[in-house]
């Protein structure tokens, strides 16, 4: 079917919209679809005067499609019992064959009708809610998706060697790249002709584990970083890896040196320290088709734009954009806030917001409005293997579905002016690292929520003073040398003259482990406190200790460096662009 909703060739000559049905008892649209080849119950060849065609118009089809469209059914049991005969649908049915009539003739026409036919169990119905698709972000290049079976075969895939489960218990974390491939769009003045595409906009999407919250973090596309090495699978099923590049653009994660999205993916991972779960992407088309179906986004802008690059002109003030026009105001950077990347990013932040809100709202008042969007977005993404399926989406999309709005935070990933290239920027960790540990340890950035997240206030525990903490230190997953410079900042920092470094640890570990005795509390306490520790890396064994046994601290890979705090802030960092998905007043300056 087409952008519109209307049935192609091939599609049994069926508007979809009229295959919905409204149940009040659930609140839900009930697509009901007929196995490909069963028509109606009805004959074919009794033709209903005044009833409109369903084929294409134009199709030169010389009679009328006569199945019963779709009806509001309430608390009813049985559909032959839906309305009188006098009157009712069933009525005005009988009369028509009848070629006109009383209303009691048409009474005992519709009594002498077939039994209505058993449901095949083939038959399949889908059930549409706002809550229960969900959400999806892209921004720049795509936004937010609503997929169900009948779109299976609009989606894409890409192998990118992980086979991660639609749904899973702990947090979630999405990667949304927008390309900016246009090959055969025909969109002059964006992105390369030609170009298989690059990893033009990138946004890391959190979501918590208790589903309450998430987190959007834009990656500057001109940030200089390392791609590691790449394993991509070939067509004729093999495997052929993309050697990795230091100090690049990020953007060339993707499509350079023929990358895929799983080399954006392993990028992405190695940047943050946070392990992606699925990828989804999109092309320039996605922002255009996916506008135009919702009717258009609300766009502020703070002053007059007038941008040639991009083509976008605009008053100060709030506007609907769609298709060109919404692109354009996504791609445009000259002519707003610094004339960069960051600048856009802020732009898009505001479009993403502004189109979940419309999605949220409007966007499914109707059947149609709802085919056209699904049809929109999902011819215009590809996605990981894991997800791979419109089954598999809908119960990726059902596992998010109870995040807030105004519990989604975008954020800009924190970087500096490149010195030695002013087109390009770099990491700012002094900002980054905090606010990657927030992510990684699945600590929010909405407002009004740092406080609250370590749950139950527990009774402080007393601390031991520093020369009673016997810890012994081992590498368990830090840099090289870190159990060393972790004792020598222990002993002449802290004070802490019974600390050892006991070499490397027999196994590696994620996350940075302190084991003590109950009798060790107080020790641990003081030792958690120096060097930052969460809750999650204290384990208390189930006996006492001996008087000279130490402690195990294992350093982990979250492990950067003696006196960095290994648990993550619970408020955003000071100097951390950001801003709420709800927020209404954001305006392009």
């Amino acid at each position: 079917m087409d952008a519109q909703g209307r049935g192609q060739a091939g599609d049994d000559n069926v508007d979809p919209a009229d295959q919905w049905v409204f149940d009040p008892n659930t609140g839900n649209y009930e697509l009901r679809l007929d196995p490909k080849g069963q028509g109606p119950a009805r004959p074919a060849d009794r033709k209903a005067p005044g009833r409109r065609a369903m084929g294409k118009p134009g199709a030169g089809r010389d009679d009328t499609d006569t199945r019963p469209l779709p009806v509001q059914r309430g608390s009813r049991k049985d559909d032959d019992d839906a309305e009188p005969a006098t009157g009712g649908r069933a009525a005005r049915r009988a009369a028509d064959r009848a070629g006109a009539g009383s209303a009691a003739a048409a009474g005992s026409a519709a009594s002498r009708r077939k039994p209505k036919p058993k449901k095949s169990v083939k038959r399949k119905a889908v059930y549409w809610t706002a809550g229960v698709v969900g959400f999806v972000l892209v921004a720049g290049c795509g936004t937010a998706f609503v997929l169900y079976e009948q779109l299976n075969g609009n989606i894409k895939k890409v192998d990118v060697g992980e086979e991660n489960s639609a749904v899973t218990d702990g947090p979630v974390n999405l990667l949304v790249i927008g390309t900016d491939a246009r090959t055969g769009k025909g969109d002059a003045g964006y992105g390369d002709s030609g170009s298989v595409g690059h990893a033009d906009t990138t946004i890391l999407m959190h979501v918590s584990k208790d589903r309450t919250n998430a987190t959007a973090l834009s990656i500057p596309r001109d940030l200089i970083t390392d791609i590691p090495d790449c394993p991509t699978k070939q067509p004729d099923g093999s495997t052929k890896v993309i050697p990795g590049q230091q100090r690049v653009r990020f953007n060339t994660s993707l499509g350079q040196e023929g990358r895929d999205p799983g080399c954006t993916w392993r990028t992405v991972e190695k940047l943050t320290g946070v392990k992606v779960n699925h990828f989804m992407m999109a092309d320039f088309n996605a922002v255009k088709d996916l506008s135009t179906a919702v009717d258009g986004v609300e766009v502020c802008a703070g002053k007059d734009i007038n941008d040639p690059k991009s083509h976008l002109k605009l008053t100060a003030g709030r506007h609907i954009v769609e298709g060109e026009q919404a692109l354009a105001f996504v791609r445009t950077r000259h002519a707003v806030g610094t004339g960069s990347d960051l600048s856009r990013i802020q732009l898009q932040q505001q479009f993403v917001g502004s189109l979940i809100r419309k999605l949220k709202s409007s966007a499914f008042s109707s059947p149609t409005k709802l085919l056209d969007v699904a049809q929109a977005a999902t011819k215009a993404l590809t996605v990981d293997t894991g997800i791979g399926s419109a089954s598999k989406l809908m119960d990726f999309g059902s596992d998010l579905k109870r995040v807030d709005l105004n519990k989604i935070t975008f954020a800009t990933v924190p970087v500096l002016d490149n010195p030695h290239d002013k087109a390009t920027v770099v990491l700012d960790t002094a900002k980054a690292d905090p606010l990657f540990k927030m992510v990684q340890q699945d600590h929010t950035l909405a407002k009004g929520a740092g406080k609250d997240q370590g749950g139950k206030k527990t009774a402080p525990v007393k601390k031991a003073p520093a020369e009673l903490v016997r810890v012994d230190v081992t590498n368990g997953g830090g840099p090289f040398g870190s159990a060393q410079e972790t004792v020598d900042w222990l002993q002449n920092t802290k004070g802490a003259r019974l600390s050892t470094n006991a070499g490397n640890a027999p196994e590696k570990l994620a996350a940075t482990r302190l084991e003590y005795a109950p009798n060790q509390a107080d020790q641990a306490a003081t030792l958690a406190e120096w060097m930052g520790l969460p809750k999650s890396a204290l384990k208390q064994t189930a006996t006492d200790a001996g008087p000279r046994v130490p402690m195990k601290l294992v350093l982990g890979k979250d492990f950067t460096a003696p006196g960095s705090p290994i648990e993550a802030p619970t408020e955003t960092p000071a100097g951390v662009q950001h801003v709420n998905a709800d927020d209404k007043n954001i305006c392009a300056k």
